[in-house]
Formats: structure tokens, sequence, C-alpha cells
């Protein structure tokens, strides 16, 4: 018996992605004639027969959504979940919120429960490459959104902040306060966010001639504890950094911790700037300056946008701008680097001998 063909066979013969694939076998008018055409074509060569009882049920709404976010943990991504859940439910939908803690198995754990209560559909910060039962949900059609992080391959509507811009703002503002040793600490690059603004830094760093030194940039996970590690790596290098630029709040607050443990002082040996502007940073002593993100309005928009899914619809993805945000982290005068280290060098040479006394005339011989 042969192997049933599945609408992923079907999108890899006609060329395009997954979820494009199901929108044309479900009759979604969003989709492109060509890509029908193909699609369609590919069906027919293929044999392919859509599952009738899992079309019936998708066809059925229970006017539930579900959000995965991150971490719960994260005041960012609580933020982003609390304006979702608040615009969804204005609309007369429920959400079930899903924490992923930063891992794709317990990711797709909740993933395959949204499946199981047949959501209308998902709105997903991701982990990972995108494998697993992300990949189930836009195989199976399931209207799909990601927020705050995108996957690679995949054409799914975002929400997203402009990480570019944020990270290069905030590096021309230390580098305006003559900062030279920029240290950065980050997230993993196999996370978009991860990915986007470490690249982003390292232009920054070449675009105003500063010091590219490697040893000047760590890699967390995007929780506290990394981001203290991290502050210990950078503060033990031999010319250590004179600022630290920080990927998001909860690394911030792990080097805040860890910088307190080495007695620098915030704001004078060290200045320092974080992504996200959570509202007890301002309370801290010195307040952080931040690159802020409007989390609440990426909530919002992630519900919109689903909703447009929800519909037949295919929306543009969105970009919010951020905002640099300068507190006295950042705002005092600026730490003077560490001295270049001196070349060793040989004994110095020996001082050259004195030149001897001239020796006195001698009396003339015949005086009278």
């Amino acid at each position: 018996m042969g192997r049933t063909v599945t609408i992923r066979d079907v999108a890899a013969l006609a060329q395009v992605s997954v979820g494009t694939a199901s929108r044309v076998l479900s009759g979604s008018p969003a989709t492109s004639a060509a890509a029908r055409e193909r699609v369609t074509a590919a069906a027919r060569r293929l044999g392919y027969r859509p599952n009738a009882q899992a079309r019936s049920l998708r066809s059925t709404r229970t006017h539930t959504i579900g959000l995965l976010v991150s971490d719960v943990r994260n005041p960012f991504f609580a933020d982003v979940a609390h304006a979702a859940e608040q615009a969804a439910l204005a609309a007369g939908y429920v959400t079930l919120l899903a924490n992923a803690n930063e891992d794709t198995r317990q990711q797709d754990t909740y993933l395959e429960t949204f499946l199981f209560q047949r959501v209308d559909g998902v709105i997903a910060a991701p982990q990972g490459a995108g494998g697993g039962d992300l990949a189930s949900l836009v195989e199976r059609g399931v209207p799909l959104v990601f927020v705050d992080r995108t996957v690679e391959g995949f054409e799914v509507p975002s929400v997203t902040a402009d990480n570019d811009s944020g990270t290069r703002e905030a590096v021309a503002h230390l580098a305006r306060r003559g900062h030279t040793r920029i240290g950065y600490i980050g997230g993993p690059t196999s996370i978009s966010t991860g990915r986007l603004r470490a690249d982003a830094f390292v232009r920054a760093i070449a675009e105003h001639g500063l010091d590219p030194d490697p040893a000047l940039i760590a890699h967390g996970d995007f929780m506290s504890a990394s981001g203290g590690r991290c502050a210990d790596a950078l503060m033990s290098v031999p010319r250590p950094p004179t600022a630290l630029l920080i990927a998001d709040s909860p690394m911030a607050i792990g080097a805040l911790t860890a910088l307190r443990r080495r007695r620098v002082r915030i704001g004078t040996d060290v200045d320092l700037v974080a992504f996200d502007d959570v509202e007890w940073l301002s309370e801290l002593d010195p307040p952080l300056s931040v690159v802020a993100q409007d989390a609440a309005a990426m909530g919002r928009a992630a519900v919109r946008l689903l909703f447009d899914v929800i519909g037949g619809r295919t929306p543009e993805s969105v970009v919010l701008p951020t905002r640099l945000i300068v507190r006295r982290s950042s705002s005092g005068a600026a730490p003077e680097p560490a001295p270049e280290p001196v070349p060793a060098q040989g004994p110095a040479p020996a001082a050259p001998a004195p030149a001897p006394a001239p020796k006195p005339p001698s009396p003339s011989k015949g005086r009278p």
C-alpha cells in the first residue's frame, strides 16, 4: 500500500509554501492565480485527497484562539499576552494561553493541545527552526500569526519590532557618549530576534568605526541567569567594555545583579542600555535606559492579523517602530576605557661609562 499523499507533498511539487497550498485547496481567494494553477495541477498529478472529516471540523468555529508566548515570566510577553487577550475578548473570542518556556518540546505539547481543542487560530512567539507541531499547524491550514519572532521558510503574517533600527540607535547613543568598547549580551541566534539584533549590533559597531572585538559579544538564552553569566564573562576580559547593550529585560536584570556583585557602578563605571521598557526598569537606581517596544500594540495587531487570516484574507506583516529612552544608566559622564596593555620589553640597555677626566697639565721644566 502506497504512502498517503500529504499537503506538504503538493506544496513541494508546486513550489509554494504549505500555507499557500492549504489556502488554495480550501478554496480561499487570498492566493494568486499562478499559485492556484500550480497547486491544483500538483494535487491532480499526485492524486491528493483532502481529509473531509478534518475539513468539516475546521469549518466549525469554536470562538477560541491559542496564544503561545516564549516565557510567561518575561514582562514583555506578559504585556503582549494581556493586550492580545483583551482584544480577542472584545471580539467575542476566548484566549487559551500557553508558555513555551523557550523550549521547542514544550511548544509542541501546547500546540498539540491547541489542535485538540480545535482553536480557530493561533498566535505564537515561535521557538526553534519551525519543525514539529508548528509545521503541522500550517499543514492543517490552521490560521497562524507570529508575534515578536518569525521563522525562516514560513509564509506566515507576523507582528515584530524594528530590531535593526532599535539596536543601531542604541549603539549610536553610546558611541556619541565617547564609548569605543561597547559590549553586547544577546539572545540565541537560532531565534529571529536574537539573530537580527546581533547582526544589527555588529553592523552598527562597524558604521561608527568602533572596536569590533569578538570578546565583547556574549550570547544568553533570553533568561535572567544567562545575563549574569554573560556580564561576568565580558567584564573578565583584559580590557572590559565601558558600556553594555542587552537584548532583553530578563537578561538585563541578571547582568545588573552580576555587575553589582562586582561593585561595578552602573552609569559611572559602565553605561547600560537594554531592550524592553518594562515598567519597573525606570524605578531602579539608576533608572535604566531602554529600547522601548510597544508590547500592547504588538498584541493587538497580532489579533487583528489573525482575524484577517481566519476570514480568508492574506494580511501584510507589521513592523512596529522602537524608541530609545535615555535615563541615568547612560547619561552621566562617560566612563574612561581601560588603558591599552603595554607590550613587554627586554631590560633597558646599560648607561654608557662616563668619559675619563682630563689629566692636569705637567709643570714646565726650567722655569725660574
